[in-house]
């Protein structure tokens, strides 16, 4: 079914075909070009990041980060169960368990307080998910991680050019996860990106993106042939998505801009129904300078959400929820869990609805969705 006001549109924003046309005309459209490399550049100056790698998705990237932890089977990694399957793909395919634990109501994060009890003897990491491009609480989290020799692994999906204390997600643990989906602010259909934060991560990082060979020495002429070296795969995306996502890079802080002003019409909008305890607003924390990234609701039990995405599809409008919690998932059950056990993500999870959000909603098309909201709760 179409509709008049979609979930999510891509957009065009600058030099995105003629990039990709000049990529086409110099002869590189494989990994690792011109525009790969502009791309890393800009996002290490931007974000003074130490070293970005973009990757075919941030699917990719998490799954180099679990590579990258050197993980053992048995091995146990703490994330919320509030987040999306890669998260924990990434960890479980190396062979770790996922210890699941509850998130906040404010943020819908994970929840700091409960992070330092769920560790032990095994555990090796700790992945936050930055929810809505709103930061976790990462000084606490990096603390934890600190006592107990822990690596963090920021899931930054949602958090581009997002910030925690003035510093930007992604950046603030060991490594982070980009995600450069359609979906997100900046985009390029697929993609996502490597952040690095240790330096004695890089070269390995670059092997095992590059199939896991010693490729990218050979490139800078540090060595005459390169070889297998360990276990990777091919994690490069085309110069062709570089060329894209660096014209949207270009224009990261007009993207930022009009996403933070998607976010605070609807606010503004939908404040006096928040009044009237109809429905919850989002309220971050006031360290953290989210993007934009998302607008939801919070109603008040799942049948009420249910009515209201139908609701508001017979005005063509398309709202969704978000995550299944993976802890009651078929995988998560195969772990040990059920429902119950978090019971903060299972009742939040069953409230939540978002709202479309993207850079070309216009807003008459932003008022349709603010007055059917009050229709339905009239």
């Amino acid at each position: 079914m179409d509709f008049d006001i979609p979930f999510n549109r891509p957009f065009i924003i600058g030099s995105e075909l003629d990039y990709i046309r000049q990529a086409v005309e110099r002869g590189h459209i494989a990994g690792d070009g011109p525009f790969t490399k502009r791309c890393h550049a800009w996002m290490e100056q931007a974000f003074s990041a130490h070293r970005v790698l973009l990757t075919t998705s941030c699917t990719a990237a998490l799954e180099m980060a679990g590579l990258l932890c050197n993980l053992e089977a048995g091995d146990e990694v703490i994330l919320p169960s509030f987040t999306f399957v890669s998260t924990a793909n990434a960890f479980v395919l190396r062979g770790a368990r996922p210890v699941f634990v509850d998130i906040r109501r404010d943020t819908l994060n994970i929840d700091e307080r409960l992070i330092e009890p769920a560790v032990t003897a095994r555990t090796r990491v700790i992945a936050p998910t930055h929810y809505a491009g709103v930061a976790c609480e990462m000084d606490t989290i990096n603390a934890i991680a600190a006592r107990r020799g822990l690596t963090v692994v920021e899931d930054a999906a949602q958090g581009v050019n997002a910030t925690y204390r003035g510093r930007y997600l992604g950046t603030l643990g060991h490594i982070g996860c980009y995600s450069f989906h359609e979906t997100k602010n900046v985009i390029s259909g697929e993609g996502g990106a490597l952040v690095l934060n240790r330096p004695e991560d890089v070269e390995r990082a670059e092997i095992l993106r590059e199939k896991g060979t010693d490729r990218s020495k050979f490139l800078r002429g540090q060595v005459d042939k390169y070889t297998w070296v360990e276990a990777g795969s091919s994690y490069l995306p085309s110069d062709l998505i570089a060329a894209y996502l660096f014209a949207q890079l270009e224009h990261c802080a007009t993207i930022t801009e009009r996403r933070r002003s998607l976010y605070d019409r609807y606010a503004a909008g939908l404040a006096d129904l928040e009044h009237r305890g109809d429905l919850g607003l989002p309220h971050p924390p006031a360290e953290c300078a989210h993007n934009g990234h998302m607008f939801h609701v919070l109603v008040r039990d799942v049948g009420v959400r249910e009515r209201l995405l139908g609701f508001l599809r017979s005005r063509s409008i398309l709202a969704v929820f978000h995550y299944v919690p993976l802890h009651t998932s078929p995988m998560g059950r195969r772990f040990g869990y059920r429902d119950g056990d978090l019971p903060v993500t299972e009742e939040l999870s069953d409230r939540l609805v978002r709202l479309p959000c993207y850079h070309g909603l216009e807003p008459a098309e932003q008022d349709r969705v603010i007055d059917s909201l009050h229709d339905f709760f009239v």
